[in-house]
């Protein structure tokens, strides 16, 4: 999925992002689908715009209510994302699609054996692909939701978890390796702002 079926909503004259946030950490699907966003709307001749990871999106909405950052990006499969388009102190200024990073299910490079009804680490929006991508031999499994799939895959290397579903840059980023095939995850992705404030009007003295 290219750059190309991003679509901007910004009204003639508002600002540009000078700092965009979404879900972290990192090697999560949402950093990259920021970074991409970032990337897109940086200026030719200037830097990159920034991007900053928080724990939740909740905070990373929270960042931009206190005008910490500009903008942020959320998945539009997260179950909560209603919060930010009923938020009236926000709008919906763009939306793209993309490809998320390749999921797949994963276990500590050179670990022990995995249990035969093992723990799964995931995060709830993905949850549905653990069947789809689950070896048959593990005919049961218990699944433990995390905030992010890079919060899953460190829950492997913390021993609370003995797989995690993630994708390729958190199993890089923490050292597991895939025991299933991987696949990615076509996903549309919505930008926020803060509501442009109306300029004041003036007002005159009564002359009754």
């Amino acid at each position: 999925m290219t750059l190309s079926d991003f679509i901007s909503l910004l009204r003639p004259g508002s600002d540009r992002p000078s700092a965009v946030s979404t879900l972290g950490p990192p090697g999560t699907s949402s950093e990259v689908a920021a970074k991409r966003y970032a990337f897109q709307m940086s200026p030719p001749d200037g830097p990159t715009v920034a991007v900053r990871l928080f724990d939740t999106y909740e905070q990373a909405g929270e960042a931009l209510n206190s005008r910490e950052v500009t903008h942020v990006v959320v998945a539009n499969a997260y179950k909560g994302i209603n919060s930010f388009y009923m938020d009236p102190a926000i709008e919906l200024t763009g939306v793209f699609v993309m490809d998320t990073p390749l999921y797949g299910i994963a276990t500590c490079r050179g670990g022990g054996p995995v249990p035969d009804a093992p723990t799964i680490a995931s995060h709830p929006s993905p949850e549905p692909i653990i069947a789809q991508l689950l070896p048959d031999r593990y005919a049961t499994y218990k699944t433990i939701h995390h905030a992010s799939t890079s919060a899953a895959a460190r829950a492997v290397v913390d021993g609370t978890a003995d797989l995690a579903l993630t994708t390729v840059p958190a199993a890089k980023l923490h050292g597991l390796e895939f025991i299933s095939g991987t696949r990615p995850i076509r996903m549309v992705w919505s930008v926020f702002s803060t509501v442009a404030r109306p300029a004041r009007k003036e007002t005159s003295p009564c002359s009754c």
